[in-house]
């Protein structure tokens, strides 16, 4: 059961910056101890696996069965990955950012008329994670748009109908490539995999996160540490970093190259590989000195699929971990709680 707040957030984190009224941080927002240890792992930075996609979709076989087996090692033992040529043109990805930066910039009557009612509401605009939920705010503003099966998108911007358009688009293209590779990397027949998750339907939802400078950032968090409801998440950012990822029991910094997309697996995939590949947990941490963009794409099972364990990883050795449950339930079940680590995921364990 949600347990009630006694503070109120504003219209937008956005406005609460651009007014310049801030010396410090909102006390509802304080929610790190600034004292406390670093738990961040400067020294994994050049650990984390890079995938060229390219390799995967036009190399010849020897090296793309070695690409499928680092994709793999890189599912099982991060659950997180850099992807570097994967053929989306750099001139979409700008555009897209420039269209979300348009659309933030509009002004707060405009975007208000967003402001989400359900969880499942196809465009969906609002501030911290769940405002009805949260017990202390996240500095975030977001707006969430379902882009497939069905294509939504907000009428204004001028122009941002096409760009997010194209850009749903080739990331889908993306995201279904890789996918193909993991279900290779586990000895699992696409075809079968993707009748089973009904990815002709896949439900893909472009999340744009806006993180302004924020007065006191040792004391706030962008996002929690939590992982995704997908089957994979790519993330693309304006330049400025904040992601951070779980490796082991350190977090690690992630600064991604030029041109790159960040991807990680979430928990549809934890539970159709039956653990074999993780969902890993990460959060967004905030500067004092430059707004951060992202937009994340996810990629899922159709809404009415049940995902469960498949049966070729289920063994007397190991046996199911999770219950299977039907994609849009455990959706809604996460996105209408408060955000944190695994708390969904957990509902699931057997």
């Amino acid at each position: 059961m949600a347990t009630a707040r006694f503070f109120s957030l504003p219209d937008s984190i956005k406005q609460l910056s651009d007014s310049g009224a801030l010396s410090s941080d909102p006390t509802h927002y304080a929610c790190r101890d600034p004292d406390a240890p670093s738990d961040v792992d400067p020294t994994l930075e050049g650990q984390i696996p890079t995938i060229d996609l390219s390799v995967l979709t036009q190399g010849d076989p020897a090296r793309r069965s070695q690409m499928v087996r680092q994709l793999g090692r890189a599912c099982e033992e991060w659950g997180f990955f850099v992807v570097v040529n994967h053929g989306v043109p750099e001139t979409v990805r700008e555009a897209m950012l420039a269209a979300a930066q348009g659309f933030f910039d509009l002004e707060e009557e405009e975007k208000a008329e967003h402001s989400g009612k359900h969880v499942m509401d196809p465009i969906r605009y609002g501030t911290s994670f769940n405002s009805k939920v949260d017990d202390v705010g996240y500095w975030r503003d977001y707006f969430k748009i379902v882009v497939h099966p069905a294509f939504h998108s907000p009428a204004k911007p001028l122009g941002f109908r096409e760009a997010l358009g194209q850009y749903a688009a080739c990331t889908r293209v993306v995201g279904m490539e890789l996918l193909r590779g993991m279900w290779e990397s586990l000895e699992l027949d696409e075809d079968y995999m993707n009748n089973a998750l009904d990815l002709d339907a896949c439900f893909q939802v472009c999340a744009v996160n806006l993180y302004p400078p924020c007065p006191q950032p040792e004391l706030a968090m962008g996002l929690p540490p939590h992982s995704d409801h997908s089957l994979l998440t790519l993330l693309h950012q304006n330049g400025v970093d904040g992601l951070q990822v779980k490796h082991g029991s350190k977090w690690v910094h992630v600064k991604p190259p030029p041109n790159s997309f960040l991807v990680n697996t979430g928990d549809q995939m934890e539970i159709v590989t039956n653990g074999r590949y993780k969902s890993v947990l990460h959060r967004a941490v905030i500067n004092g000195r430059s707004t951060r963009m992202s937009i994340a794409t996810v990629v899922a099972p159709s809404l009415d699929t049940v995902v469960e364990p498949v049966a070729q990883l289920v063994s007397p050795e190991r046996p199911a971990m999770y219950r299977g449950v039907r994609y849009r339930e455990y959706l809604e079940h996460q996105q209408r709680n408060k955000l944190w680590e695994k708390s969904a995921l957990d509902h699931l364990r057997v």
